[in-house]
Parts: C-alpha cells; structure tokens; sequence
C-alpha cells in the first residue's frame, strides 16, 4: 500500500477478481489494430507501455462483437471471430505479465458507425446528427428487426466466451456513449412499439437478455462489468434515475460491477471533456449509483490527478477511477503517483487535439499532444546520444522546455535561458480558472527541465552572449507576437492587448470590446464577462473558425450564451477614437460606433523576430534551429512535438 494515496493502492475486488489496485484504464479506441481487427504490433507496443504503469485493472479499447454492422471505426480491434483469439492471447498474457489484470469491452456501434458505411443499423431510424451531416441520408440507420436482436445479443455472448478463451481476466458491455445498447436504452433514439422500445423494461430489454446470454457462456463465476452512461445529456434522453434502474437489474442478473460514465458522441463534451467543463463531470453517476447498489462502482469522468482520484475514493463517490486519457497523457500515472512524484506526472489537458481532432477525427491513430510517444512506442524512444554537445536553448516556453528536457535526457550539456519564467504564453493562457488544467502542465514541464540538469539563465540572450558560450547547438524558441492590424487608434491609451489583461498588467474598465474571434479572443471574452464585466465581441467572421477542437467550440458557445456575452459578427473594426470603436458590416455595410472603457485585442499572433536566429547563423561556428510559434504560431501539440523531435534528431 501506498503511503500517499492509501485508498488508490488499496487492493479491490471486482467479483472473483482481485485487482491489485484502484486505477482502471479506460477502454479507449486507438486506431491501431490491423485492418481485420486483428492485433498489431503497434497496438501490442501500446498496451504493454501502459501496463508497465502500475494500472491495477486495463480494459483493452472496444472490440467488435460480428462482421454485420457492429464495427465502428478504423482499425478497429475485433473479437467477432475464432481467428482474433491468437493476437487477443498474446495480448491478454502480456498484459498479466506486466502485473496488471486483464479486461476487454465488447461492442456493437449501433448508429454511430464513424466509419459511415453500410450497413448501420440501431433501434429506430434515428441518425447520429454528426454522421449524417458527412454522409448524408445513408447515416439514417436500418431499424433492427427482432431476428437481428437475437443474433446480436448471441454475437455478444460469442465474444466474450472468446475474451474468456485468450485469456482475459474480466469483459465489459459496452452500454454507454450512444453506441446500440444506449440506443436502445435512450427514448433520445428508441421510437420503437414492440417489446423492445416504450417503457423502461422495453429498452433496456436488449441489455439484460446480453446480460443473460454473456452468463450462459462464460459461467456465473468469470468477471463481468458494463460501462453506463448515467445520462445521455439528451433534453428527450434517459437521466440518472433510470440509469440506476438499470443498474439494480443488472445486477441481480449477475453483472460484477459498473463502470459509470456520460455522453455520447453527440454531447461528446460530457463523454471527453475539454477544459471548460469541470473535471469529474461524471462521477456524480457513480456516486449515485453506489447508493443503491451492492456492486463496485468505477466513477469516470476527468480524473486527471491523483489528488482528485483519492478524494473520489476516499468520499466513497466510487470504488474504482477510471482514467482514459490521463494515461495516454503519462503512461506511468500511476506508478509516479504511487511514489509520491506528482511533478513528475505529465497530466492530460483535455485539449482533445491530439487524441480526437488530428487523431480518431481524421482516422488516424491516436496520438497526445503532451506526449509524442504515444503511439510511437518503441519507434520514439529516448536514447543516449552517440556524441554529447553543448546546447543552448533560447526561450522557456513549451517548445524551448521539451527540447531542453529530451536534449538532457540523451545526455547533452543544456543552458536555457529565459528573460521572465518558464512556460511561456501558456503562462497567461492558464490564468481563466477554465484553463487551469494548463498550470498542472506548466509545473509539470518546468519542474521537469530545472531537475534534468541543465543550467537555467533567467536573463535576456543576445548573440554576443551565446557566441561566447561555446555552444554546439542553438536551439531559438522565443515564440510569437501578437498580430496588430493596421487600424487608426491601434495605439491608443484605451487599447490593450489580450495578454497584458490575462497577466494582470492591463487595467481594465467595466464596459468591454473584445476584437477578435479566435480561441483567444473568446477566452478573454469569458474571462473578462466571469469578472462582471460587460462585454461585447467583436468579429469579421464566424468565430473560432482556425484550427478550434469541436470540444473547445461547443463549449465556449455555450458560455458565450451564459455570461451574455453580445457577439457581434460580421463586423470589421475600422477605427479607435478614445474609447469609440467604429465598425462596418463586412456584407450589408453598415456601420456603427460601439463606446467602451477598454478595447482588448486578440488578433491572433505571428512568428516572432528571428533576428537572433539570423545573427547567429551569419556569424557561423553553430548549427542553429528555430522551433515553436517563432517559425509558426500554432497550438501547444506542435510546440512539444517539434522541440521532442529536434532534441532526438540532434
């Protein structure tokens, strides 16, 4: 047992299960499999990297239960065939060999087939919005008929006798997340008339004959769980209450545990939250569902840190955390958490770009924006440099920050140096309490360069000092500056930008204009409208248009709408006279003077002065490299990948 976290190293049981600790890794799909659903070499990589963590219990990502319509999305991991059990065997044992203990979640994907072909087939004829918005009237699903349901419900039963067979420790149904079992259990999607649709005892008829049929094959003894939503956030969907209906079913019908979590892929902001929702969005389900169940529950939901995993367990709002992403983000969570090193920890931001929108979205393999490993393990690994050198790094932002740690790493002499602290922008960028998941990255990062060895200079560099220095290697990382159009009154004594506000250097009046209308712009907005301010946003175009995750988007609209903020688009800012701010309809034409105490900008930014880099580079006797928003503004997911690529390469 742990001395920090005495509940989370607790050993549990789930049914005739022990599980060495209470840490789940969340089934989540990754995009690795082989095309056939068979395991790759990829995917075992992955899973052993993870395993070696310290995870008590890994439930591997859902797998397919037939070769119909249950299959959802790319290199997706399959178990609706005798010929998975090979590659499934191999990864169950490598899995208890690691020490942790073995689970995998069956699935069928009902109408959300992000794949979008044919067949799709759920409940009633109800489509996923989403889908139907890429493929049209082909994502409308095919209503199943009672015959079909049978064969599903023994397809899922087949599946999990299979799991048994390669050796899984425990299975999970897939009930959650708008896949067919939550298409059946919500009225959101479930228009049907016969035994199957109407009441409670209707919808969720698929789910308990599963139930029985799984039982039937597998024995009343093996480890059987399901996932749940405890709500679908739908207006016209299924809420808490009939989830722990469900749940009391379930049990009494020989399910072991459940594992609470939210949402489906059209509230996908409930499902995999981005930052401006509260973390643990989702486990007041497992809390609830605890109260009236005799089963161990796993609360779900943003559980990033290990404090906040310790609280829900030591309140008893849940038996069991499940983490998903957070250990995609540091695969060693856990055993870092167990050693009391939470600095060391590299926490999930819950930005959602790595992972979904230049991952799953684009069906591509997963990948992290704090963690270019993931994905790559075994191709990115760190390794000791075949010639140590003597590197400079020139700005402590992110990507100054990840060069220097893995330069360090591999075995170079660093110097990095910073004219105010380490973090960068970022630094500004966390301040809004809903981006207060970036601080825990900020300490992460720079507790991680100032402990690696190298030496910090917490001064300006010019060339004079870092052509004296001897270096090898300059890496220039001084990021980007804040774009300013070419508007009369830009300078005036009423103008400040965004940044300066977010720092505390700006005064602020009462009544506001925000220009802008990409991320940093509506986050100043909401910022500036969460301290009682009035404020108006101010826009040529559609906002947050460039490079925003759905997540973020669906999110900051609705707060938008929240702290009446008065979001004005299309208009073009023509002028600034004192605190006037004249603007002109970019299609009617119209024009319109706005009075304010401040006019904050957020224009979005440009690659910074690379004057050092060119200084450096004219005077010769150094290889140099810029990275970061000095070459190319962009999110933080590039700012880390870039500097852990060149400090690999170098």
């Amino acid at each position: 047992m742990s001395q920090h976290y005495e509940k989370l190293f607790t050993p549990g049981n789930i049914g005739s299960l022990e599980i060495p600790n209470r840490i789940v890794k969340a089934p989540t799909s990754t995009g690795m499999s082989n095309m056939d659903g068979t395991v790759s070499d990829r995917l075992f990589r992955h899973y052993q990297n993870i395993a070696r963590g310290g995870v008590g219990l890994l439930i591997v990502e859902y797998a397919y239960v037939d070769e119909i319509a249950s299959k959802s999305a790319h290199c997706q991991l399959g178990i609706s065939s005798n010929e998975h059990i090979t590659g499934l065997s191999w990864l169950a044992e490598m899995i208890k060999g690691e020490g942790a203990r073995a689970g995998i979640q069956i699935e069928h994907c009902g109408r959300q087939k992000f794949l979008g072909t044919r067949p799709i087939k759920s409940a009633s004829a109800v489509a996923w919005p989403k889908l139907r918005e890429v493929v049209g009237d082909q994502a409308i699903p095919e209503v199943l008929s009672v015959a079909e349901i049978k064969e599903i419900v023994a397809s899922f039963g087949n599946a999990a006798l299979r799991a048994v067979l390669a050796g899984f420790d425990l299975v999970e149904i897939h009930g959650a997340h708008g896949y067919l079992l939550t298409n059946f259990l919500s009225p959101h999607t479930n228009k049907r008339t016969d035994d199957y649709g109407g009441s409670l005892e209707n919808r969720m008829r698929i789910v308990a004959e599963i139930v029985q049929d799984v039982r039937a094959k597998i024995g009343p003894d093996f480890p059987l769980t399901i996932r749940l939503s405890g709500t679908d956030y739908q207006p016209d969907g299924f809420g808490i209450e009939e989830t722990i209906e469900v749940a009391q079913a379930l049990e009494k019908l020989g399910i072991d545990a459940i594992h609470a979590s939210g949402g489906d892929h059209h509230m996908m902001v409930h499902q995999v939250s981005p930052m401006g929702i509260p973390r643990g969005n989702n486990v007041f389900a497992a809390e609830a569902l605890k109260k009236h169940l005799s089963i161990p529950v796993i609360a779900s939901g943003s559980i990033t840190l290990p404090d906040f995993a310790e609280e829900v367990l030591s309140r008893g709002r849940g038996d069991f955390v499940g983490l998903a992403r957070p250990l995609w983000a540091d695969p060693q969570w856990p055993n870092k958490a167990r050693a009391g090193k939470l600095e060391d920890i590299r926490p999930c931001i819950r930005c959602n770009v790595g992972c979904l929108d230049r991952g799953f979205f684009k069906f591509r393999a997963v990948s992290c924006t704090v963690n270019p490993q993931i994905g790559r393990e075994g191709e990115l690994d760190i390794t000791p440099a075949q010639v140590t050198k003597k590197i400079a790094v020139v700005g402590g932002g992110m990507a100054g920050m990840e060069a220097a740690r893995v330069a360090r790493l591999r075995g170079h002499e660093v110097t990095v140096f910073e004219k105010r602290k380490l973090g960068g922008v970022v630094i500004e960028g966390s301040v809004a309490e809903f981006k207060s998941d970036l601080r825990f990255l900020i300490r992460n990062m720079s507790s991680q360069v100032a402990n690696s060895g190298a030496k910090m200079v917490m001064a300006p560099a010019d060339a004079d000092l870092i052509g004296s220095g001897g270096y090898d290697t300059v890496i220039v990382a001084t990021g980007g500056r804040a774009s300013v159009p070419d508007i009369p009154g830009m300078k005036g004594n009423k103008v400040v930008d965004s940044l300066d506000v977010f720092s505390g250097q700006a005064a602020v009046g009462q009544q506001v204009v925000v220009l802008g209308g990409g991320e940093t712009a509506v986050e100043a907005a909401l910022y500036l409208a969460g301290q009682g301010r009035g404020v108006t946003l101010l826009h040529r175009r559609e906002l947050m248009t460039k490079d925003c995750v759905i997540t973020d988007k669906l999110v900051y609209l609705q707060m938008l709408a929240e702290k009446n903020v008065k979001v004005m688009i299309p208009y073009q800012a023509t002028g600034i006279e004192g605190g006037a701010l004249t603007a002109r309809h970019t299609q009617t034409g119209e024009e319109l003077t706005l009075q304010a105490d401040t006019i904050v900008t957020a224009l979005g930014y440009v690659p910074g002065d690379n004057a050092l880099a060119a200084e450096l580079r004219r005077r010769g006797g150094m290889a140099v490299h810029e990275i970061g928003d000095g070459v190319r503004t962009a999110k933080i997911h590039d700012a880390i990948h870039a500097g852990f690529k060149l400090a690999q390469r170098l």
